[in-house]
């Protein structure tokens, strides 16, 4: 009877997201049923929401959404857009490849990939249209850059997976440096191919002294991700602390620096960034509810029989659990996309002999490149807001870079050694 009222109450809550509920409501109604069908406790369910997020590590997850925030209301990011313009306008499709570019660095501040995409957009797309891109290539190209913002540390998707998880956030930072830095790369070459082929951009001619120039104006960036990449890997502090430095930095900069942020600003930038932890935070808290509930039902045991039994060895267990991570990313958000299939397939793939910090990585990296796979693709709908592109226009111009997107991630897997040099290197000095 408990097992037909649960169907009943999962297919309500499928209905429930597909008619547009959020998500919080919609898990968060199920954990409450289900606690009441099996009779769990809701004693232990209050305490467990509370406990659940009373986690030091997890205070860098708000401070790294407000540092992004105020980094760009200082005028920082514009700084070092710039900075990357002057290394890459020489060369035809330079102010992709800066466009692209700045979505790393800033990416080395925020953590976040809505947070990239919407800035670099805001700042770069007009200058695209200007300089002879095609609209719809530049509406992707924002769309793409930003996947890296939940890849390249500080990534608040990597936070939330090594709470989940038990695992070490600063290593898990470390892990996804090089990724993040290849997948760039990659769509940098992209930009670079089809430029060429369509004449697009206006070349301006290379300056040292430019770039030098560029470079100091952007200094301030530099020393944001400076705070939080040696900061953490030297041992300095811990990444919630990097984050509450970063964020007294920022404030520091654009108020007494740059003076382009006011007293003014900063109550809608807190405000603005207090709306998206708010809207996170709550998720992971009934995410460990949700993972005790699974665990009592017995799902991940379940899920791991069906997986073995219709795959057969390591890799084709490997491509099924990629291919689940994939699609769950095209039509939710990371956050959610993490909470509940991370405690599942982490075990699976573990138990199988692969490197926790290794999935971890090619688990986010699938979620990342879901932020750009139709039908909700997150980022499609924040490029599409920023630029005022229609989504669907953008889908060809999006598709070379996806395919490079999923060779790369594919190239992760294949060689670990991608996501563990690093790791080794810091714990070897």
């Amino acid at each position: 009877m408990d097992g037909m009222l649960i169907a009943l109450l999962s297919v309500s809550a499928a209905i429930m997201f597909t008619l547009g509920v959020p998500v919080l409501l919609v898990i968060g109604h199920w954990v409450l049923w289900v606690s009441i069908i099996i009779d769990f406790s809701l004693n232990n369910l209050s305490m467990t929401l509370f406990e659940g997020i009373n986690f030091f590590g997890l205070l860098a997850l708000p401070l790294f959404i407000l540092t992004g925030d105020i980094i760009n209301g200082a005028g920082i990011a514009k700084r070092m857009t710039d900075f990357a313009y002057s290394l890459f306008g020489w060369l035809r499709g330079g102010l992709g490849l800066a466009v692209l570019g700045a979505c790393g660095m800033f990416s080395a501040i925020s953590g976040s990939n809505a947070a990239t995409t919407a800035t670099i957009g805001s700042i770069m797309h007009k200058e695209m249209k200007e300089g002879n891109y095609d609209a719809r290539f530049s509406a992707a190209t924002m769309a793409s850059g930003g996947i890296v913002g939940v890849i390249i540390p500080p990534s608040i998707l990597l936070i939330i997976y090594g709470f989940l998880m038990g695992l070490p956030v600063g290593e898990l930072f470390l892990a996804g440096l090089l990724p993040g830095i290849l997948l760039v790369l990659g769509m940098q070459a992209i930009c670079l191919v089809r430029s060429r082929r369509n004449n697009w951009g206006q070349i301006i001619p290379f300056s040292i002294i430019g770039s030098f120039r560029s470079g100091a104006r952007a200094y301030l960036g530099f020393i944001a991700i400076a705070i939080v990449l040696f900061g953490i890997y030297g041992g300095a502090f811990s990444p919630s602390e990097a984050g509450a430095i970063t964020v007294a930095f920022g404030l520091i900069a654009g108020t007494m620096v740059t003076r382009e942020l006011s007293l003014r600003k900063l109550p809608t930038i807190f405000l603005r960034s207090g709306q998206i932890a708010g809207m996170i935070v709550p998720l992971v808290a009934v995410s460990v509810v949700l993972q005790q509930l699974l665990s009592i039902l017995g799902v991940p045991e379940q899920l791991k029989g069906l997986v073995t039994s219709l795959a057969a060895g390591y890799w084709l267990t490997l491509a099924m659990c990629m291919a689940m991570i994939l699609i769950a990313g095209s039509f939710l958000e990371s956050v959610p996309v993490t909470i509940i299939l991370a405690p599942i397939l982490a075990p699976i793939m573990q138990g199988l002999g692969i490197d926790p910090i290794h999935f971890a990585v090619i688990f986010v990296i699938g979620t990342a490149i879901g932020f750009i796979t139709p039908p909700f693709g997150l980022n499609l709908f924040v490029a599409s807001s920023v630029t005022g592109v229609p989504l669907i226009t953008m889908l060809s111009n999006l598709l070379p870079y996806f395919v490079t997107l999923m060779v790369i991630w594919i190239l992760i897997v294949i060689f670990p050694s991608l996501t563990t040099v690093i790791p080794a290197l810091s714990a070897a000095f």
